[in-house]
């Protein structure tokens, strides 16, 4: 069984059997069928010939599915996808925590819980949306909110808050809920650093008063395969950002970073080599009016490689752009 990714534009039926699960992404996307995970990013898409597409990871093979606690999910064979969408008017009347410290927090609570239940422990891939990324509320940027339920509910479940933590990213939208989705899997990933950057785990409190839970990216390992998942990647270096101002220098620095993790992906790797031009790209733009010169300094880097353009905020207030990418290779045929 190999698990494969897939874009397409959307179906006009329900998933099929051997469809764990993905992402539907467009500018007036809404929620797939009740019981399904398919997370929806209400998002404009830039330069696409299609208003919508979707995203999805199949495995053949039967698929055991269920909701838990508000997480729809299904599984195949030892690798789980969910998806949990919470509002945060749900947790406004709570009054000791902003209501979406309180929402990650109980998403992530939840989401342990289920790979428990699973006996499947190991997040490999996390992809976290929410409204309002840079807007401060109760004293504190809503994505420094974010970052402190999400270690919470970590520490609560006892799982480390340094090193092998899941590649991940998280991006602001116009609106809606809070929406986490994730990849997991019977055996652990292989976190990987870049050496350009300080590891998120060790931010400076001037980032706020916890810090970021992700690996920059990560391998993992399905059966008879090795796929790397490279997280959201910006124009950061050490641990500031560089290029304030310079979209153009923004995409080349975070370039940079995502070649430096690949050069580490590869050192670990099982695999043959990965290159840049085969992974496939999601960028997202802060500013539409951007798109042609992002598009434009990437496209000699990239080459033919297959890369979906999506207006988001950034989690720092002065990053104009943000890069994720993955490919997969077929272990002892390479």
């Amino acid at each position: 069984m190999t698990l494969q990714f897939h874009s397409s534009s959307p179906p006009t039926s329900r998933p099929t059997g051997s469809e764990l699960g993905g992402a539907l992404l467009g500018q007036a996307v809404s929620a797939a069928a009740s019981g399904w995970p398919i997370q929806a990013i209400c998002a404009p898409l830039l330069g696409a010939e299609r208003a919508a597409v979707q995203e999805t990871w199949r495995l053949a093979g039967p698929c055991l599915h269920g909701e838990s606690e508000g997480i729809a999910w299904r599984r195949a064979g030892d690798i789980l996808f969910g998806v949990i969408d919470l509002d945060e008017a749900e947790f406004a009347a709570l009054a000791d925590r902003p209501p979406l410290q309180a929402a990650s927090e109980e998403a992530y609570h939840r989401i342990f819980r289920l790979l428990d239940a699973q006996k499947l422990p190991h997040l490999w891939r996390i992809w976290n949306y929410m409204a309002d990324i840079n807007a401060e509320t109760h004293g504190l940027e809503r994505y420094r909110q974010f970052n402190i339920g999400r270690q919470d509910a970590f520490i609560a479940h006892h799982r480390s808050a340094t090193g092998n933590v899941p590649a991940a990213c998280a991006l602001g939208l116009a609106g809606g809920p809070l929406s986490i989705a994730f990849l997991a899997g019977a055996t652990p990933a292989v976190p990987l650093e870049n050496p350009r950057q300080v590891s998120a785990c060790e931010y400076p409190a001037e980032y706020g008063p916890r810090t970021p839970l992700f690996s920059r990216a990560a391998l993992v390992h399905p059966p008879g395969q090795e796929i790397l998942f490279v997280s959201g990647t910006a124009s950061i270096v050490g641990y500031q950002t560089v290029h304030p101002d310079d979209v153009a220098g923004q995409c080349r620095e975070a370039m940079a970073n995502i070649a430096a993790v690949v050069a580490e992906a590869n050192r670990a790797a099982r695999s043959r080599s990965f290159a840049l031009d085969e992974l496939v790209y999601r960028v997202y733009v802060r500013h539409a009016a951007d798109f042609p010169v992002i598009r434009d300094t990437l496209a000699p880097q990239l080459g033919g490689a297959d890369v979906l353009y999506v207006q988001a905020d950034i989690c720092r207030a002065d990053l104009l752009l943000e890069i994720e990418a993955m490919a997969s290779h077929t272990l002892g045929l390479d």
